[in-house]
């Protein structure tokens, strides 16, 4: 096919972002529910964005959905320029003093049952204050948000960092605390004290990124023998009876109560994670994301 491609319209945008949203749905069939349109009419749509490109995006057929290469290019830069779209909206309605578009905020897991966090009150206010501006909300690994939020697919990101970016701004939360915890069937269970030597022949099950549970387990001498890129996974892997692992005790909580857990008694077995709210240092935040910011600063300042 030879690329016809001139000036990109309004038809192209709309073609792009229904390809985007097969990728993301991982197929046509997902995407139907979506998209809110047939699976033909989104077959066509397809069809039309590679007559339009020149390009063929994905194999589609009995063996599935699959990204090409340039595919998997073309969605790529897809992100970016409508990244690029909003940022313009935004700066627009700076400009008429507005508050309209989307904000992305992402956060690592399980921050809704910890006491000190205050993030659903910011959102209360800001609801209050920018009613025509869509929310989303996103939950994702911790290196997958500050990747991110560095590259302008979110907005914010609420994560507890580990190692600092240099084009990142940093602000203080609140704080989780973090206990080993093991499960009925560990050798462990049965022992109110146990020596370091006795915890480090466990099995570890630990975050399968950087934070600050991979560099408290390495610190401790455990030995990762299964990872999870969230703690719901962690928390099944103690459960098994197999695995040690780390859990925040908000999130703990409940499961200890019912005898599922235990924590582990030591100090040493412990540590705090302090949670941050990030965003990029350049360009500066517009006033739909300064308002967020705000917010989440006032609310969480006032409990301290």
């Amino acid at each position: 096919m030879r690329a016809r491609l001139g000036q990109l319209s309004d038809a192209d945008v709309r073609l792009l972002r229904v390809f985007m949203v097969v990728v993301e749905c991982g197929g046509l069939s997902a995407a139907e529910m979506e998209l809110n349109i047939g699976r033909s009419t989104i077959s066509r749509h397809l069809k039309d964005l590679e007559t339009r490109l020149g390009l063929v995006l994905c194999r589609r057929g009995r063996a599935g959905f699959s990204l090409t290469s340039e595919g998997q290019a073309i969605y790529q830069s897809a992100q970016r320029m409508l990244k690029s779209i909003e940022d313009f909206r935004h700066e627009i309605n700076d400009l008429h003093r507005s508050l309209q578009g989307q904000l992305v905020v992402a956060m690592f897991d399980k921050v809704v049952s910890n006491p000190q966090s205050r993030v659903h009150q910011a959102i209360a206010d800001y609801a209050e204050l920018a009613p025509q501006v869509m929310l989303d909300i996103q939950v994702a690994p911790l290196n997958a948000i500050e990747k991110g939020v560095l590259e302008g697919q979110y907005h914010l990101g609420i994560v507890p960092p580990l190692r600092r970016s240099p084009s990142l701004h940093y602000t203080p939360l609140f704080e989780e605390v973090m206990h080993l915890y093991c499960a009925p069937g560990n050798p462990l269970f049965s022992i109110e004290n146990p020596s370091p030597k006795q915890v480090q022949a466990q099995p570890y099950a630990g975050l399968s990124f950087a934070s600050p549970n991979m560099d408290t387990g390495q610190r401790l001498g455990l030995q990762a023998s299964a990872l999870s890129s969230d703690q719901e996974g962690i928390a099944t892997l103690i459960r098994s009876g197999h695995y040690v692992g780390f859990l925040p005790d908000h999130y703990a909580h409940s499961m200890v109560q019912q005898g599922w857990l235990k924590a582990i008694s030591a100090k040493a077995y412990s540590y705090n994670c302090q949670f941050c709210v990030i965003h990029r240092k350049s360009p500066k935040p517009s006033r739909l994301v300064q308002h967020f910011l705000d917010a989440l600063r006032e609310h969480h300042q006032a409990a301290q």
